[in-house]
């Protein structure tokens, strides 16, 4: 089965009905697409509430898609007769662990749905141990649940993608999103990296090194796993490193999280430091977009350029659009009951 066919068949299931909805749970009858707004008809909820489990192929292709032709395109690599298509290479961590009895000795395993790229396993360890347990995406568990409606809500397809967009009806908006995304995939987008306090030196250094590699071979991919030799040695002569988000001490044995966009020389958080500044949610895979020297989910980022229509989610990108009392915005089409077709200013009896 091929990449496109197998996305298809994961994409039926929830067409007909079968995600059920994580906030109404059995009341729910099934995921009901609405047909322009972002949500179930059945229960109202957000398509992102009625996310399943599992769901890789599909968000590795997107996440391929976003960080091609950006600077953290290293962590993506080529399909084999995709026509371009690019995957994301998300790491995977398996733990294995004795487990002592008085009989033969057996193994507990655990599997880390995504865990940082070219770490040692005892440092990506020692990384998720300081996240809270219902964020680490350990397989099967609520926190690996919560990455996925995460990778849905912070870093929506379509405001990557204009084939994904039901609003844009015309080439100059095309043109605009096509712009739009190229500027943030150069100038704003980046991917957190993960070392020690004082190991900034050193991850310039590989940075720079990868990207001599990758203008050299042109088309050909490096893996991140060879940045992680030179990354993970040489922490400069400072003693003390305060954290970019809360601006306490880091301690020198703990792993921290650097922004290639902020610099190397000061700019690093602790784990549960480096959120969106906006919505305060834990970056997704270490996904950020550096704008205004502060962190923000690529969700925030999209609307604080761009106006978001409260109707569909969607970013405008036309020149007419209504503007609410509230500040919130709409495309012209959708300033109305999505359920009753009925205009706001004449409130009906459905929610907003």
């Amino acid at each position: 089965m091929d990449l496109s066919s197998a996305a298809e068949k994961m994409n039926a299931g929830a067409r007909g009905g079968a995600a059920s909805c994580l906030v109404c749970e059995e009341s729910c009858s099934g995921f009901q697409p609405h047909t322009w707004r972002k949500a179930c008809v059945a229960c109202g909820c957000s398509t992102v509430d009625h996310a399943a489990p599992g769901g890789h192929l599909e968000d590795d292709q997107r996440m391929g898609r976003l960080l091609a032709d950006s600077p953290s395109s290293h962590l993506s690599a080529k399909v084999k007769g995709g026509g371009g298509l690019r995957m994301y290479k998300r790491n995977r961590m398996i733990v294995t662990n004795p487990v002592v009895s008085r009989k033969d000795p057996t193994f507990s395993t655990t599997t880390y749905d995504w865990a940082p790229a070219g770490l040692n396993q005892k440092l990506a360890l020692q990384f998720m141990q300081l996240l809270p347990k219902s964020r680490r995406p350990v397989s099967g568990t609520d926190g690996a649940l919560e990455r996925r409606r995460q990778l849905l809500s912070q870093l929506p397809v379509y405001d990557q993608d204009p084939m994904k967009c039901q609003s844009i009806s015309s080439e100059e908006e095309v043109s605009s999103m096509i712009l739009f995304v190229k500027q943030y995939k150069q100038e704003v987008l980046g991917v957190g990296e993960v070392g020690l306090p004082g190991e900034g030196v050193a991850l310039k250094e590989a940075a720079a090194q990868r990207t001599v590699k990758e203008n050299a071979a042109q088309h050909q991919d490096h893996g991140s796993s060879s940045v992680a030799s030179s990354a993970v040695n040489g922490a400069d002569d400072k003693t003390q490193h305060r954290c970019a988000g809360c601006h306490g001490e880091l301690a020198k044995d703990s792993p921290v999280v650097y922004a290639e966009r902020a610099g190397y020389h000061d700019a690093q958080w602790h784990p549960t430091c480096f959120v969106c500044s906006e919505c305060g949610q834990g970056l997704v895979d270490l996904v950020y977009f550096w704008s205004d020297r502060r962190l923000l989910c690529g969700r925030h980022y999209c609307q604080s350029v761009w106006p978001r229509c409260s109707g569909c989610d969607e970013l405008i990108f036309c020149t007419s659009f209504v503007t609410g009392t509230d500040g919130r915005t709409w495309h012209r089409e959708h300033y109305r009951c999505w359920k009753c077709g009925q205009s706001p200013d004449a409130p009906c009896q459905h929610a907003a």
